[in-house]
């Protein structure tokens, strides 16, 4: 059956600071404490979604969190009214205030994992929300995300949304930053590639920083979204790259249909997994980046493997990549022979997403993939749909609430609270959510 894949974009949110909250992330840490522009991270978003929906690319948005998050504010012991409680943790714990405030749910590869229908033992499609388990300011996220794609795949009879893990170390899931889909068509059965960095017994894992996905977390993904068992495999990631800053699977390797475009370095006994891959993906083509043309450095610096591949219908495929591929002479000649090489890529597409890459995120961080059929599409909430329409309201609606200049001593304002809360009931009413947020369905004030 005939079926495209959809990226849904992360919108990012009203509070994007630099918190250098993401220890393993050296982007993140790298730009802690710098002043954020919130207005043009989430213009810069926007303009690659429509960008891509002027390519001919299936596009869709989904919506920021709220932030600050006063729930786990209260959770912690802040007590009195909203602006109280904002008073007191800015005083007494400012570190609190600025991770209830982080807008990393902008980076919707850590939404959930996906299972397309064709996979999926029920022939449904399967969302199973991420725990992001081994950062405070992450793991806030699953149960408005859950809301979130509840909202967006309404229609039980095409998809099912899992809630996530529990919450603990051995079952830490980062959701789709850790997995990749290998096939033809998109519509035709895949093989699913679950990446891990650490299981229960297995010593064999980085020393430096965190290995955030478990070898046991993917394997209840994989039940849950019931992925066929012939479909699946799963490989360790290379501990000693994660502790050069992968953090994620998707900073050193990227997939779409045959090809897997990865660092040669990427996966703990690489050359055993491509035969494996050879022996059930059709005309499977790898292509791995030598350290010798690229250094896990350079490819951690520039995001080059955290970049979009996506197919044209001519069966070409193009890479979408962030501007500091092509800041950086090594890696640019690099891609520039690329184009000249026997692979499917035949065009290299940049984006200026500097406020999302200062704090550890480039374009791939910023989707969500989702194959779906025409009858599915169809079921999807049409109001997320990226066009014309839509990229106007959403950046008069930036306009709006956005401010231009954010510093971690803004968050204790409470009129940032009340510009967040009166800006995401208007997202709700423009993209038809219904009532998704906390606030929303606690009656909570604007006081």
């Amino acid at each position: 059956m005939k079926a495209h894949e959809v990226n849904f974009d992360g919108l990012v949110g009203l509070t994007h600071h630099y918190a250098g909250l993401s220890f393993g992330n050296e982007a993140s840490t790298r730009h802690r404490f710098q002043v954020s522009n919130p207005r043009l991270a989430a213009k810069q978003g926007l303009l690659k979604m429509k960008a891509l929906a002027d390519a001919g690319f299936v596009q869709a948005v989904i919506p920021p969190h709220e932030r600050p998050y006063l729930p786990v504010l209260r959770q912690l012991g802040f007590t009195g009214s909203d602006e109280q409680v904002l008073e007191k943790v800015a005083r007494q714990a400012p570190q609190w205030l600025s991770s209830a405030s982080s807008a990393s749910p902008m980076w919707v590869a850590n939404a959930a994992t996906v299972c397309p229908s064709a996979d999926a033992l029920d022939g449904k499609v399967h969302f199973t929300v991420a725990n992001l388990n081994n950062k405070f300011h992450r793991s806030l996220e699953a149960s408005t995300t859950e809301s979130l794609l509840r909202a967006i795949f309404r229609d039980e009879q095409f998809f099912s949304v899992h809630n996530a893990l529990p919450q603990v170390a051995l079952l830490g899931d980062e959701g789709a930053a850790n997995h990749n889909r290998l096939g033809g068509d998109y519509g035709e059965p895949g093989v699913q590639l679950f990446v891990y960095g650490c299981e229960e017994g297995n010593t064999l894992r980085p020393t430096r920083y965190p290995a955030r996905q478990t070898r046991e977390a993917s394997d209840a993904v994989a039940r849950l979204n019931q992925v066929n068992p012939r479909q699946a495999i799963f490989a360790q990631q290379n501990p000693e790259v994660i502790d050069l800053g992968v953090f994620h699977n998707d900073v050193i390797a990227v997939s779409n249909r045959q090809v897997l475009f990865c660092h040669q370095q990427a996966f703990v006994n690489q050359g055993e997994l491509m035969n494996r891959l050879r022996s059930c993906v059709a005309d499977f083509t790898p292509i791995e980046v030598a350290s010798s043309d690229v250094t896990v450095q350079d490819a951690v610096a520039t995001y080059l493997f955290n970049s979009q591949l996506l197919s044209r219908e001519d069966g070409t495929m193009m890479l979408i990549l962030p501007q500091e591929c092509r800041d950086h002479a090594g890696v640019w000649r690099y891609l520039n022979g690329l184009l000249d090489a026997d692979n499917p890529i035949s065009d290299l597409r940049v984006f200026d997403l500097r406020e999302s890459m200062s704090n550890g995120g480039g374009p791939a961080c910023l989707r969500l993939r989702v194959v779906l059929t025409p009858e599915e599409q169809r079921a999807v909430n049409p109001s997320v749909m990226m066009n014309d329409t839509l990229f106007t309201a959403l950046n008069q609606w930036v306009d709006r609430y956005y401010r231009d200049r954010l510093t971690a001593a803004d968050l204790a304002d409470p009129q940032l609270l009340r510009e967040g809360r009166e800006a995401l009931d208007a997202l709700t009413q423009l993209l038809n959510l219904g009532s998704v947020y906390p606030f929303q369905q606690s009656g909570a004030t604007n006081g």
